[in-house]
Parts: C-alpha cells; sequence; structure tokens
C-alpha cells in the first residue's frame, strides 16, 4: 500500500490570524496521526500573510509536542537561507528532544520573494553552493571524525534523515548522487514530474541512508461527500494561485460559486496547469484519480496538501482520503 502524508503550509485564512493557523495545524497533526498518515511536514516561506510557517523548526516542535508517532519534518528548510551549521544544531535538537521522529527535507529555493531575500542576508549565488551545503550538513549529523574541531551539538551522530525537494531535473540528479530519498513538487509544478523520477531511479546510488531509491510527489487533495461539495471547496485553492500569478499572495479566500467569473480566460489556463496534479471529488472520484497517478508514477508515498478554507471540511478531507487504500505501482526495473 502507498503510505500518506501531509504537507501543511499553515494557511491563515481570510478573517483569522497566525494563532488561530497554528492552532488549526496542531489539530490536523493529531488527526492525521489518528487516522494512520505517516509524516507531517511544513515549508519555510517567508513574507506571505497567508502562510504561518515562516519559522519552521519552531512550528516542527510545536507540532512534534502535541503528537506521539507520527512523523513530523521540513518539506522543506530552504537551505541557502542558512547555514548548514544551524540548520544541523536545529534539527539535531529536534532529533533530541523528538528521537525517530524528525525529517529534513532540503530545498534550493528562496521561499520568498527577492526583496525579502535581502532582508534574509541570501546571496544570489547562495543556491549554486546547495549541494556542497547539503553534504556539509551530512557530515555535521553524522559521526565525529577524528581531528573534527567544528561539531553540532546536538546534532552530531544523530544522522536526521535528509531528503531531497525539487521540482526540476537538478534536485533529482542530486538526490540520486547522494544516495537519498527524492521528493518532487508536483502540487505546484508538475511539468517534469515522470522525467524526473525516471532520472532520480535511473542513477540513484545506494547509501548508508537508503540502498533504494524512494520517491514521494505532491498532490493538492480535495474530498467531500459529493463531487459538488469537493470542486466548491477546491475552489479556495484555485483563488490562491490565481493571486499567485497576480502576484498576490494574501490570505486563504472562501469557497465561490463561479471560479469563472473570479479569473480570466489566461489565469484559469496558467493555475490549471500548475494545478495539473490536483485530485478533487467525491471519495470514488478521488481514489480512481489517484490510483492512475499512483500507477503511471510508481511512487512509493503521497505528499498531500489541501488547503482547505475551512477548517473541519479540511479535517473531514483528509479523513475520506484515509479510507481510500491505493495499491503499490509496479516499480521500475531501473530500480
Amino acid at each position: 500500500m502507498v503510505d500518506y502524508a501531509v504537507l501543511d503550509l499553515v494557511p491563515v485564512s481570510e478573517g483569522k490570524t497566525p494563532t488561530d493557523a497554528l492552532g488549526n495545524a496542531r489539530e490536523l497533526a493529531q488527526h492525521v496521526e489518528r487516522l494512520g498518515y505517516r509524516r507531517y511536514w511544513v515549508a519555510e516561506h517567508h513574507n506571505m500573510v497567508g502562510i504561518a510557517s515562516a519559522a519552521t523548526a519552531v512550528v516542527i516542535g510545536y507540532i512534534a509536542s502535541h503528537t506521539r508517532t507520527i512523523r513530523v519534518g521540513a518539506g522543506g528548510i530552504m537551505l541557502p537561507n542558512h547555514s548548514p551549521m544551524i540548520i544541523a544544531e536545529q534539527f539535531g535538537t529536534l532529533e533530541s528532544l523528538y528521537p525517530g521522529r524528525i525529517d529534513l527535507g532540503l530545498g534550493r529555493a528562496p521561499g520568498t520573494d527577492r526583496q525579502t531575500s535581502v532582508a534574509l542576508r541570501r546571496n544570489d549565488s547562495s543556491a549554486d553552493h546547495f549541494p556542497q551545503d547539503v553534504m556539509e550538513l551530512q557530515a555535521l549529523l553524522g559521526p565525529v571524525q577524528p581531528g573534527q574541531t567544528v561539531q553540532a551539538v546536538p546534532g552530531a551522530g544523530l544522522n536526521v534523515p535528509l531528503w531531497i525537494l525539487g521540482s526540476s531535473l537538478f534536485g533529482a540528479q542530486l538526490a540520486a548522487m547522494l544516495g537519498l530519498p527524492y521528493a518532487f513538487a508536483s502540487h505546484f509544478a508538475p511539468g517534469l514530474l515522470q522525467e524526473a523520477l525516471e532520472m532520480y531511479r535511473a542513477r540513484f546510488a545506494a547509501s548508508k541512508q537508503a540502498a533504494r531509491p524512494y520517491a514521494m510527489a505532491g498532490v493538492n487533495v480535495v474530498v467531500a461527500d459529493t463531487d459538488a461539495e469537493a470542486l466548491r471547496l477546491f475552489t479556495s485553492i484555485q483563488q490562491r494561485f490565481a493571486g499567485m500569478l497576480r502576484s498576490e499572495r494574501g490570505y486563504l479566500k472562501p469557497p465561490v460559486d463561479d471560479i469563472e467569473s473570479y479569473w480570466t480566460a489566461v489565469e484559469r489556463v496558467q493555475a490549471s496547469r500548475m494545478l495539473a496534479c490536483s485530485f478533487v471529488g467525491s471519495p470514488q472520484t478521488v481514489k480512481s484519480g489517484l490510483q492512475n497517478f499512483v500507477n503511471q508514477t510508481g511512487i512509493d508515498e503521497l505528499m498531500v496538501s489541501s488547503a482547505i478554507y475551512d477548517h473541519r471540511a479540511r479535517l473531514r478531507s483528509y479523513e475520506l482520503l484515509a479510507d481510500i487504500r491505493l495499491h503499490d505501482a509496479v516499480k521500475s526495473a531501473a530500480e
């Protein structure tokens, strides 16, 4: 069976506050833990009033402290925004507090706009050093070597599991070279999904962390009792993507009855392309679509994002999804 994971951007809904969003995240994490989801990830974004997960390590600690068994982690930390030493210490601390439950997904995008990148003291060339930074972080979380004078405390020797995140072929190549699990951001940039997965599996080199390739793909899922109800809830996500195209990154908006009156024809085409890996409808409709997706991609795990305006409807969507069991597809012979 294919495992389910949650990607929570900790959305701040219109009329609500970050405090509300973080409380909802805690409740959702506890909910999906009871439902048997494997992991719960939050992501680093900055200067976005509609996303409350900027202090990602702090949010992970908050979620982990209110759950008991589910893996909690970053999907991801934008490593070029930070020194590997700081991230090793932060996640070493999290692993020390919640042993065996912490994941560290790594991305190389800024997670924000250019002006905010400057405020983060990010250099334009920071992303160029991403492979070296990943290996430095890996070493800081690994066993202390003879003569090593700089150690992450806590962190050294804890071997927090690393993931490479991406939406291009670069991440696939790096994950394969380092023998790390790979998560593709197909929930908003699906264009190169199949090609990236094929490259990752074909070039994968076994490592201490992983003997075989392990791939996860992000999808948007909205499940409700009827197709019509789910499609209406989905309009909040569609409005968010239209806002991105307008360079408007505001609060998560309530659903609308007619999305066509909200966006232009051009926005509809562009947003729909970005949302191609979205599965919306009744349990029967969503099960069919997700099973086809699993069969086509051969992924090992689904990372589910569900930015639903109404918190109760969001909890219900994850509950209905938990009842949908998907079978593993036949994996590529390249593995």
